[in-house]
């Protein structure tokens, strides 16, 4: 089924590179992607992805091109519906200058079927954005709020620096790892990948060096196995593993052994990964540098995306497959 996915605007990249989890990316603009999936509702399972709906139409962003649009699907609904529209950036304007409202107006005029603003039973929605308007009609929400009930201060045991769990579920779509699936995250802290990765139906399995984030991850997870071992020697046999996600620890307030330098741990663990890991399979990695050069030594680097958290810290996230 072709869908159109209304995109968080968040992080440039990400968002679309999420997609690829469930479905083929065929098109994108700011803030939208077009994308074939099988099961729709496994896109239920993004967090960097507003709005899923069916993929109806596009055309130039203008209301005449719109409205030829509507004209040829030649919609007709028994349910009652309401027109939105999504006018991405103010760039849009430069090509097209009907507001918001007109786009709404157009649909509900053009739509046969009975109008209602306040809670519809259906939406159609136009997405305009850089030189493309995309129509569809909403699927389903992404449910964001969610994630906002999972933040790391509500859980039972809190250590300060962890990711939101949005993004810890970005990084484990990332890895493509699917329900069943053996995920490990070996630094695993108080535990926000294994949380995530557990809700999808994932095998779980954390392990991190310090036993006061071993003690406390378990306070937070359910069914996740965990480990109190070193990474770069871990206790797994070879290729038992089918993702790895995780997020490297950045020199400072973290246990690693005192002969240990931050770039002598990426090569071991890096390599340590690239042993438990089952060929063709990958591994999501966060650092608070580029180590790409690092990474190129081990495996191979799919993807590499940047995320500004704050004026002294800019995650590199890399996406590498064995």
């Amino acid at each position: 089924m072709k869908l159109l996915f209304e995109l968080s605007g968040e992080n440039p990249t990400l968002p679309v590179a999420e997609i690829a989890c469930v479905a083929l990316v065929l098109d994108t603009r700011p803030q939208v992607a077009v994308a074939e999936c099988p099961k729709p509702e496994e896109a239920k399972r993004l967090a960097m992805t507003h709005v899923v709906l069916e993929y109806l139409g596009e055309c130039n962003p203008d209301i005449g091109s719109f409205r030829r649009l509507l004209s040829d699907l030649s919609l007709t609904t028994n349910k009652l519906f309401a027109g939105r529209a999504k006018l991405v950036h103010e760039s849009c304007q430069e090509k097209n200058t009907c507001s918001q409202r007109e786009f709404e107006c157009m649909i509900g005029t053009m739509i046969s079927g009975p109008v209602q603003l306040i809670k519809p039973d259906e939406e159609y929605r136009a997405i305009i954005s850089g030189d493309r308007c995309y129509f569809g009609k909403v699927l389903f929400r992404i449910d964001r709020g969610g994630y906002d009930s999972r933040n790391p201060g509500k859980r039972d045991f809190f250590h300060p620096g962890v990711m939101m769990p949005r993004m810890a579920r970005t990084l484990v779509n990332l890895s493509l790892c699917r329900s069943g699936a053996v995920l490990l995250d070996p630094f695993c802290g108080t535990g926000g990948i294994l949380i995530e990765a557990e809700m999808l139906g994932i095998c779980a399995v954390g392990s991190d060096f310090d036993p006061l984030m071993i003690r406390g991850c378990k306070e937070n997870v359910q069914t996740s196995s965990l480990l109190l071992a070193d990474t770069t020697a871990l206790p797994l046999q070879d290729r038992s593993v089918d993702a790895v996600v995780t997020d490297f620890p950045y020199g400072q307030s973290v246990c690693i052994k005192k002969t240990d330098t931050m770039e002598r741990l990426y090569h071991d663990a890096l390599d340590e990964i690239k042993r438990i890991l089952k060929p063709d399979c990958r591994a999501t990695v966060v650092t608070h540098k580029d180590i790409s050069g690092i990474a190129t030594q081990h495996m191979t680097i799919i993807q590499h995306h940047t995320q500004r958290v704050h004026k002294s810290l800019t995650r590199h996230i890399l996406v590498l497959k064995k």
